[in-house]
């Protein structure tokens, strides 16, 4: 076989999953005896080296940090990056950015490729298939390799690294407390499934400030959408499903949508079945991106700050690869567990539009 063998290659040739490679050559318990032998036998054979461990850690120093994103296309990632890229670039780092495409094995294998002596350090969010797999196990083999992670937006407890999040809790009661206080009394929301944190905890400040304002929540204006579904290139479906709930409940006076494609697509639902925006029904979305300063009516959204995001993650990885005490490279060959990681919360706000009164 020649060239440098992959974590893709050995699974082909050996007839399993790149996860089952993955989680074989990381000892993990769930795979049997037998298979982990016959995978680590075949990658000794062609001198597979997971993340260039055997490199000296001064010569691992690339001055790259790899960032690991589930899609470039969103607004919110891409102001991320940005944030990411000017604390960087300030400090003396490159970036590389990586897509996982939502795909639980593309993350395992873009991880792989840039960790194998590319990257110091990784800054990413969670895909969406990993999530509902709750299968971590590549994140953990990466720092224990001695490779910090720094997550953000959609992190999970557990992994044992430094996070960076959004308040999606309050963002969301801020932003159905300005519905209640403009008017609204049947409030809807248009949500994820609740295996996606983010969605999960903005669910919950729904139900939160309605139960603030002494209104009963009503499981009847609750959407929850299955975002595993291509929705985005597949608008079609997500009209019907919206203009379904509409016409189940005909009395809704406001809605907070999750996310800003499904807030613009509630607004172009209303406004197709005659309802006018502010005055029939007031629409929030969560994300402030461009869609939203462009829309007709133009959409309150609640900000997440994205670049600052993108700026306290790049700071915190950077100050982990830096530390000026040398703790981190203590750090690297200790056998301990590090339990001083920290978890930053990044306030929202509400950008007020036309889709509110």
């Amino acid at each position: 076989m020649k060239g440098k063998i992959t974590l893709k290659q050995i699974a082909k040739e050996l007839d399993v999953s790149i996860s089952t490679v993955s989680k074989a050559l990381s000892d993990s318990k769930e795979i049997s005896e037998e298979t982990k032998q016959k995978i680590k036998a075949f990658a000794e054979l062609y001198n597979y080296r997971p993340n260039n461990i055997a490199l000296s850690l001064q010569n691992r120093k690339t001055k790259t940090i790899g960032i690991l994103i589930p899609e470039i296309v969103h607004h919110f990632f891409s102001t991320v990056i940005s944030g990411i890229e000017l604390v960087a670039n300030k400090r003396g780092y490159n970036v590389i950015v990586g897509l996982s495409n939502e795909s639980f094995t593309k993350e395992i294998i873009n991880m792989e490729m840039l960790a194998n002596g590319s990257i110091d350090g990784f800054i990413l969010s969670i895909s969406k298939e990993t999530l509902l797999k709750q299968d971590y196990h590549h994140f953990t083999a990466t720092i224990n390799q001695g490779i910090p992670i720094v997550m953000f937006d959609r992190v999970v407890a557990e992994v044992a690294c430094d996070k960076v999040i959004v308040d999606d809790l309050n963002g969301s009661v801020k932003a159905v407390q300005k519905l209640v206080d403009t008017g609204c009394r049947n409030i809807a929301i248009i949500t994820t499934m609740d295996y996606v944190s983010v969605g999960r905890l903005r669910t919950q400040g729904y139900i939160k400030a309605l139960e603030d304002n002494k209104i009963t929540p009503n499981p009847n204006l609750i959407l929850k959408l299955d975002d595993s579904l291509d929705l985005e290139n597949h608008l079609e479906l997500l009209e019907n499903e919206i203009r379904k709930f509409f016409d189940l409940n005909p009395g809704i006076d406001g809605v907070f949508a999750v996310n800003e494609l499904y807030a613009i697509t509630a607004m172009k639902v209303a406004q197709k079945m005659g309802f006018h925006i502010p005055e029939d029904i007031q629409v929030i979305g969560f994300t402030d991106g461009v869609l939203s300063k462009h829309a007709t009516p133009t959409l309150t959204t609640v900000s997440q700050h994205g670049k600052r995001i993108g700026e306290q993650a790049a700071n915190l990885l950077i100050d982990r690869l830096q530390n000026e005490d040398d703790s981190y490279e203590q750090y690297l060959v200790s056998s301990k567990p590090k339990t001083d990681y920290i978890k930053l919360v990044i306030e929202t706000e509400i950008i007020e539009r036309d889709s509110t009164k």
